[in-house]
């Protein structure tokens, strides 16, 4: 006697065209999930996408999985409400407006909602422990009246709490939401030196510019010049020495990091030495060097 069929391998059929297990590729990330997932919120543009009869008008890749062009990091995040209908993120999530366009592409309106900013009854920001961070939100002006006047009633040295600084001036508060901490910049770079000392060095092109600190201060002094595609999911309370500079002029990070309020505190350099040719006396260094700033 033949076995059942199992209906999680059921093949595809003119009433139901999509297989149970389905492949996605979203802006180059894969996603393997289950069709009930997908089709889990009427109305949604995965709902329609997945309930659809004309398999055929689906774009898919070369490998035959349904694509779509979308942020594929993001998308995380959008299939885990599909499976239940909840929002969990992770603690200081720095895109959270982005997420909240991706929600909107997708039409979730629910989703949409629970990445609004929210606002308690005396105007200043929730509790809410998903809301975005102090930076994306823009207080009215009865919470700027209110953080004027409790910087009025406590010294300027803490009324803002560790890493902030709240001032007041001219009828209104400003706050200068900066974070203490440290960032490294790291480089390797060679230069030829002749037989006479004296005369300058022949420097080469610094290759790359390395950064090593926390991610939300990289990511705030250097912005869109930080690459983060070694290191694209690092949390930004966590460390990292992955990323590294679009460019190669040491002076122009010096320059950001000055403009952000940073100081250089220590340097170090190591180096070794080879003969560049066994006919002549001219070396060739190589070395690496390290620059640290803080910022209180």
């Amino acid at each position: 006697m033949a076995l059942a069929d199992n209906t999680g391998c059921a093949k595809p059929s003119e009433d139901f065209p999509f297989p149970d297990i389905i492949e996605l590729n979203v802006g180059g990330q894969v996603y393997i999930t289950r069709h009930p997932t997908l089709v889990s919120v009427p109305g949604s543009l995965l709902w329609e996408m997945f309930t659809q009869k004309n398999v055929r008008s689906l774009a898919r890749d070369s490998k035959g999985r349904f694509f779509v062009d979308r942020d594929g990091f993001l998308f995380r995040y959008i299939l885990d409400y599909m499976r239940d209908q909840q929002l969990v993120l992770p603690d200081h999530f720095p895109e959270r407006s982005r997420l909240q366009r991706e929600a909107e592409y997708f039409m979730l309106p629910e989703l949409v909602k629970m990445l609004a900013p929210k606002f308690s009854k005396q105007n200043s920001l929730g509790d809410d422990p998903c809301q975005s961070d102090p930076e994306e939100l823009s207080p009215s002006a009865d919470a700027t009246r209110n953080l004027t006047s409790a910087s009025a009633m406590l010294p300027s040295t803490v009324a803002g709490g560790p890493g902030v600084a709240i001032t007041a001036g001219m009828g209104a508060a400003s706050t200068d939401i900066r974070r203490a901490g440290f960032i490294t910049i790291g480089y390797r770079g060679t230069y030829t030196l002749g037989r006479d000392s004296q005369t300058d060095a022949k420097f080469r092109r610094v290759a790359r510019i390395m950064v090593c600190g926390k991610t939300s201060l990289a990511k705030e002094v250097f912005g869109d010049t930080l690459n983060e595609s070694r290191d694209p999911d690092r949390p930004p309370e966590r460390y990292t020495s992955r990323y590294y500079l679009k460019f190669t002029f040491l002076e122009q990070a010096f320059d950001k990091l000055a403009d952000a309020g940073f100081h250089m505190v220590a340097c170090n350099s190591t180096g070794t030495c080879a003969f560049a040719h066994e006919q002549t006396d001219d070396r060739i260094w190589t070395s690496y060097t390290e620059y640290v700033f803080y910022r209180e």
